[in-house]
């Protein structure tokens, strides 16, 4: 069971290339031998975020590389990442959004998603907001590189992103899919939440067609 999501506030990274594919998310141990990667290892449960685009947040010195977005001091308690189109495309790597997740990274925002990806977020707890690439662009304007207190806040429940301006953003998710962030719940946790429904359902549908449901014993 993920941690429930219904309201989240902090700063919005933005990194808005398009076709970022979960290879280059989630690299592999690139970054193990940089000294920076190296105390994220020490601490354990932060091994994944040591590897977050390891390919890009590292020179090939090991060192960080000071340009890259989630190196920015303003960003590295980011809770949003507002990308460019197609995010999370190519395999099916989960550790994408482990990683992700790892980081403190619980929203991503961008104009489509890779398919497996997008459904791997709802299971680990992260919420993936589709919207248009310009409202994207707003976004992205008011998180403004070097003003920390450029604070976005995303509300679940009522379906808005709100910027530092006030502004809000609507976005529409399925209802299945709020349900399940709402509550933490995977596709079984839900679906075993809901066997009082399934069973009523099953008794009533028994009386109507008796033929679906004849065990094998009385079908003899």
């Amino acid at each position: 069971m993920a941690e429930p999501f219904t309201t989240l506030r902090g700063a919005a990274a933005p990194l808005l290339r398009p076709n970022i594919d979960t290879d280059t998310i989630s690299p592999g141990s690139r970054a193990a031998g940089s000294k920076t990667a190296t105390a994220f290892y020490e601490r354990g449960s932060a091994t994944l975020a040591a590897d977050l685009f390891g390919n890009w947040r590292y020179a090939e010195n090991g060192d960080e590389d000071p340009e890259f977005v989630l190196n920015r001091s303003e960003f590295r308690e980011a809770k949003i990442l507002l990308a460019g189109r197609n995010f999370g495309c190519g395999s099916s790597r989960e550790s994408a959004v482990w990683m992700l997740r790892e980081w403190g990274l619980r929203c991503l925002v961008a104009p489509s998603f890779g398919e497996i990806f997008y459904g791997s977020c709802f299971r680990n707890g992260v919420l993936p907001v589709i919207l248009d690439e310009g409202a994207i662009d707003e976004l992205a304007r008011e998180a403004r590189p070097g003003a920390p207190s450029a604070i976005f806040e995303v509300d679940l429940p009522n379906g808005v992103i709100r910027a530092p301006s006030g502004a809000e953003v609507r976005f529409e998710l399925a209802r299945i899919r709020r349900d399940a962030l709402l509550t933490g719940r995977d596709e079984i946790e839900q679906t075993l939440a809901r066997t009082g429904e399934i069973a009523r359902f099953e008794t009533a549908a028994a009386a109507t067609f008796p033929w679906l449901y004849r065990t094998s014993r009385s079908a003899v």
